[in-house]
């Protein structure tokens, strides 16, 4: 075990990988945010139909492995739609970021519901008295207040999701475990090379746990004011 060899050798490996994670999994929180927005509002709307289609999603993507979800993307999803449409190809980025967006869409839609909760009912009401129609009474009064509420969970989430990207090495995604693997498959210097992997995770994840704290004790303190 070469550890000052594998980090001269692997590093530039590892650090072209842990962009790939970097990338995916912040547009897979921005995708998800979106996602989850929606779902939660239909959610709480008032048509069973909308109401439905939002359960059965959570309850699919929180009800299975998201490998399996990975599979279904990126081998099975392809497989259907050439029925329709011989020439429709997708890669392995693309296959990675549906999955990962509807997995942390899922996740953030019980999030947003929790933070539209959180705000007091007599907002709302002050607001619909004031004249404002129940759409403007959500977008400026309610949506600002809920997502404040969120932001600490919302940090919690994009650190679920940046180490859940991992998993997307199954499907060949050239995201950072994947260069290991490649890494280690030509090297076999398994020990010091996911050793190398653990600290670049360690590093990004205790970023945002600092961000983390940042915010909630931030939260804390506009509550208090």
């Amino acid at each position: 075990m070469d550890f000052s060899k594998v980090i001269q050798q692997a590093t530039p490996l590892l650090l072209d990988g842990l962009k790939v994670t970097i990338v995916i999994s912040v547009s897979a929180i921005l995708i998800g945010m979106l996602i989850g927005l929606l779902t939660c509002l239909m959610g709480m709307s008032k048509s069973k139909i909308l109401k439905g289609i939002a359960a059965v999603y959570v309850w699919i993507i929180r009800g299975t492995p998201m490998i399996v979800q990975a599979f279904l993307v990126f081998f099975a999803m392809p497989q259907v739609i050439q029925l329709a449409d011989p020439s429709f190809r997708i890669n392995a980025f693309q296959a990675g970021l549906i999955t990962l967006s509807l997995n942390a869409g899922a996740y953030l839609s019980e999030i947003f519901r929790g933070g539209i909760q959180a705000v007091p009912k007599g907002q709302s009401e002050a607001a619909r008295s004031l004249g404002m129609t129940q759409g403007k009474t959500l977008i400026k009064v309610v949506l600002p207040q809920a997502f404040k509420f969120s932001i600490p969970a919302l940090v919690n989430q994009f650190i679920i999701t940046v180490k859940d990207s991992s998993i997307l090495s199954v499907i060949g995604l050239a995201e950072v475990v994947n260069k290991a693997k490649t890494y280690v498959g030509t090297t076999y210097q398994f020990f010091a090379t996911y050793i190398l992997v653990a600290v670049y995770y360690l590093v990004v994840i205790s970023i945002l746990m600092i961000i983390s704290k940042y915010v909630e004790k931030k939260f804390s303190y506009d509550k208090q004011s």
